[in-house]
């Protein structure tokens, strides 16, 4: 079995040793342009030229929950791709959501404010029951957010594309049922997969249903929301403030004006990290599957683009 790495912007010598220690009888190789075919890639971002050189790649393996960036590419006919499901990304992205909602949720941003310029405040406890919580896409790390979410008492709404029940969630499912879903919630936490359905899904439109005083938190891709038009409504004052960790240009130009904006709370794409080991071990089982000849979970709809 030969193994091809090709990461952008990775250090691939630990990733190199890893898959060599978890799969001892393979071969594998950091790619460079001209390398000899392999059976199976491990990519994070890779250049058209990568696949247009390796055609008889047997499966496509992406470093990362999102698969986008590959989407854009033309890939060989028939092979599968294949995501990470979790590899320790759920529950970072269960902590973070759970962080920006409670710091909204308890006004510490506001406490932080007066603490600098040496203010004893007080601010009167608000009601969870007022805080309906909209998750925005129920895959892995949907379902482990709201679940999260759910154990701090707040009410929790669900959306995904198709129905999809879940246990002390509210939920909502297709394009009929978006705009109840969002007038339901007060937090929107977009978890969604960039496609050609989703981008620009978090518009002027569909963010002035979210009930009054509304906060978003996107840790989903930056082309998901509408730089412009949360801006529009955070200066009207329908929207109380927003946390972001992706962005449509990353990094985020210094011109932008989500920098200076008093209303978000920005972070450099750090919600969910891929933690190197766990990812190799889930890849590594998911290779030593497909060479008994197994089916394996994960693989990439290309036609729903996740």
């Amino acid at each position: 079995m030969k193994i091809t790495f090709c990461c952008s912007d990775t250090k691939p010598e630990p990733w190199l040793d890893g898959l060599s220690a978890a799969l001892p009888d393979a071969q594998v190789s950091l790619w460079q342009p001209g390398a000899p075919p392999a059976d199976y890639a491990v990519v994070w971002a890779p250049p058209q030229a990568f696949f247009d050189e390796q055609p008889q790649l047997r499966a496509i393996f992406n470093t990362g929950a999102g698969v986008d960036a590959l989407m854009k590419l033309n890939l060989p006919a028939g092979v599968p791709v294949i995501r990470l499901d979790d590899a320790g990304m759920s529950v970072q992205m269960a902590e973070y959501v759970c962080h920006a909602l409670i710091r909204h949720f308890r006004e510490f941003d506001g406490y932080e404010a007066d603490m600098a310029l040496g203010q004893w405040s007080y601010r009167k406890p608000r009601d969870r029951a007022e805080f309906p919580v909209g998750i925005l896409g129920l895959g892995v790390l949907g379902e482990r957010v709201a679940r999260a979410v759910a154990q701090f008492d707040f009410p929790v709404n669900g959306w995904s594309r198709s129905p999809k029940p879940l246990v002390g969630v509210k939920c909502f499912a297709g394009t009929d049922q978006l705009p109840a879903f969002l007038a339901a919630s007060k937090v929107l936490v977009c978890l969604l997969p960039l496609t050609s359905e989703t981008r620009d899904i978090m518009n002027h439109q569909n963010l002035s249903h979210l009930q009054a005083g509304g906060y978003v938190i996107n840790v989903a891709r930056g082309g998901n929301l509408v730089d412009d038009d949360l801006l529009a409504l955070l200066d009207s004052g329908h929207l109380a403030g927003a946390t972001l960790d992706v962005f449509r240009t990353e990094p985020l130009p210094p011109e932008h004006a989500f920098w200076q904006h008093p209303k978000i709370c920005l972070t450099p794409h750090t919600s969910a990290r891929t933690l190197r080991s766990e990812s190799i071990g889930q890849i590594a089982q998911k290779m030593a599957a497909l060479q008994r000849g197994e089916s394996v979970a994960g693989v990439v709809d290309r036609g729903q683009g996740y």
